[in-house]
């Protein structure tokens, strides 16, 4: 890249995303990971992610400090058994997690397409498409315009017929319903 700029931010988005991914394999797989990595340009920045730390594994990949042998004693295995089965557990918790907010966003998704609806002609959309809970929805909301298409109506009919209210059939105040013209 040329600009000096947006190649530090392609840098930093880019090393945001390693070290997640590899705090993501510690965390799942109980890897130990060391990544070291120098910054693009001028500023030649060094930036480190380690687990359990960079100088360990460093020292331990150069052979400066070899873990113990495997016969080193039980309590050594009693701590690896129980790391082990502390990181399934957590395992099986980020699984959960992940599984429920996948479902949490097809959720929202779907919350979102229904006002997608609402908003711009929920009448058109085909109707076998929609949930029973969603059609129950469509049906209120079809009973409150009904309700509110009649107010509106009646409003209307009513300033129509303030000056000539003798005119209208069906008005409680024409003459076939029983009222007397008065005449001035």
């Amino acid at each position: 890249m040329e600009n000096e700029s947006n190649l530090q931010v392609t840098f930093s988005k880019r090393r945001a995303g390693l070290f997640k991914k590899a705090s993501e394999l510690c965390t799942l797989c109980g890897a130990e990971i060391a990544i070291v990595v120098f910054s693009p340009g001028k500023a030649n920045k060094v930036y480190s992610f380690g687990h359990p730390s960079v100088e360990l594994l460093v020292d331990r990949f150069l052979g400066r400090d070899l873990p113990p042998p495997n016969n080193e004693g039980h309590h050594n295995h009693l701590l690896m058994n129980h790391r082990n089965v502390f990181l399934r557990e957590l395992n099986k918790e980020v699984m959960n997690m992940e599984e429920i907010l996948q479902m949490e966003k097809a959720h929202r998704e779907s919350i979102l397409e229904i006002r997608r609806r609402a908003n711009g002609g929920w009448w058109e959309a085909p109707i076998n498409a929609l949930n029973l809970s969603q059609l129950k929805q469509l049906m209120e909301a079809m009973e409150f315009l009904k309700q509110d298409v009649e107010k509106e109506a009646q409003q209307q009919q009513m300033v129509t017929n303030v000056g000539l209210p003798f005119l209208t059939f069906g008005s409680s105040l024409s003459p076939t319903n029983g009222a007397r013209a008065i005449s001035s």
